[in-house]
């Protein structure tokens, strides 16, 4: 090839990059303006059944249709010219013997048929839309996996699920959060015993997606108002709250504990808790043994059926308080050794 097409060599060379990667074109990076152009124009040549139809390339293929086309027309019209010529000739010499040659007009018609024929057909060939080959398939499967791959990293990268996830789990991975947790799990079991489920309204069938009936019981907020709720609520609340937040707030272990070595910005130490989980949990065991496992009204203080309610209501009873307890205590203190 003596040299690119005119259209690619009119173009600036960002616009000839920005051409290479629509196209796929690779190892173009190195090239210079001059080489980029061969390049494209080889490559596009080869690729002519992918890339005829798209309208940033239109330019190019018609450029290269005149290009392929108009050096036949050129040889096609000499020929012709010397044919009509020598039929001319051919007549004049047929009148003066008369007798006119008829075989001579079939060669000359065959002969500038076959001048024009080349130039059309390759005129024609250059526009029709070829089969893609197995290698072009691949490559634009290729190139439609990397979009998708991009866009749904992107889309995972602002939905901001990492940061979320994060921020949930720094949020998790306290003592106070295992603290909330159990209490969370004590009240799940307490509130229906407190507060009991009440009928509503039923939900009614849905044919087409195949639903029966669904009764919906809501808590009986009427509850509220009577000593059934408040009596072993209260008591619940003192016994697993209050009384165990007190103690860990007097007894608090982390207030003016020595720190060893020097203390900079990035050693500091750790800020004290308001109540110690340590003897949070203590204080809670205790108390819940007392009351739950051996009854004791001190001095009938508390309503024995409200003990029994709880007692009964709550996961495992006062021995579930007590693990929930023990579990705390031990998260207490894997917190406070890597604290030091």
């Amino acid at each position: 090839m003596s040299g690119a097409n005119s259209w690619l060599q009119r173009q600036r060379k960002t616009d000839l990059t920005e051409l290479a990667q629509h196209t796929g074109l690779k190892n173009y990076e190195s090239l210079k303006k001059p080489e980029l152009e061969l390049a494209l124009d080889e490559y596009l040549a080869e690729n002519s059944s992918t890339f005829s139809s798209d309208p940033k390339l239109a330019n190019y293929y018609s450029s290269r249709a005149r290009t392929v086309g108009s050096p036949v027309k050129k040889d096609a019209d000499g020929p012709i010219e010397k044919l009509k010529v020598a039929r001319r000739r051919a007549t004049k010499a047929a009148e003066e013997i008369a007798a006119p040659p008829e075989s001579e007009d079939e060669p000359t018609s065959t002969s500038t048929a076959v001048a024009r024929t080349p130039g059309r057909a390759l005129s024609l060939a250059s526009r029709i839309p070829l089969p893609a080959t197995p290698a072009d398939v691949a490559e634009a499967v290729d190139r439609s996996t990397v979009a998708v791959r991009t866009r749904v990293a992107s889309l995972y990268k602002e939905s901001g699920i990492t940061e979320a996830t994060h921020a949930t789990r720094e949020s998790l991975s306290t003592v106070t959060s295992v603290l909330f947790a159990i209490s969370a799990f004590e009240l799940y079991f307490l509130r229906p015993e407190i507060l009991a489920d009440r009928y509503a309204f039923t939900i009614p069938a849905v044919a087409f997606l195949g639903t029966k009936d669904f009764p919906v019981f809501i808590p009986d907020m009427f509850l509220l108002l009577t000593a059934s709720f408040w009596s072993p609520a209260l008591l619940w609340a003192f016994t697993s709250t209050i009384l165990p937040s007190i103690a860990g707030y007097f007894v608090n272990l982390t207030v003016g504990a020595p720190t060893h070595g020097r203390v900079t910005r990035r050693s500091a130490p750790p800020q004290d808790s308001v109540v110690d989980p340590l003897t949070f949990s203590i204080a809670k065991a205790l108390i819940s043994y007392v009351v739950y496992g051996q009854g004791i009204t001190f001095g009938g203080w508390i309503d024995e059926t409200s003990i029994a309610r709880i007692n009964t209501a709550i996961y495992g009873g006062y021995k579930g308080v007590l693990t929930g307890t023990a579990i705390t205590g031990i998260f207490s203190i894997y917190d406070a050794v890597l604290k030091k």
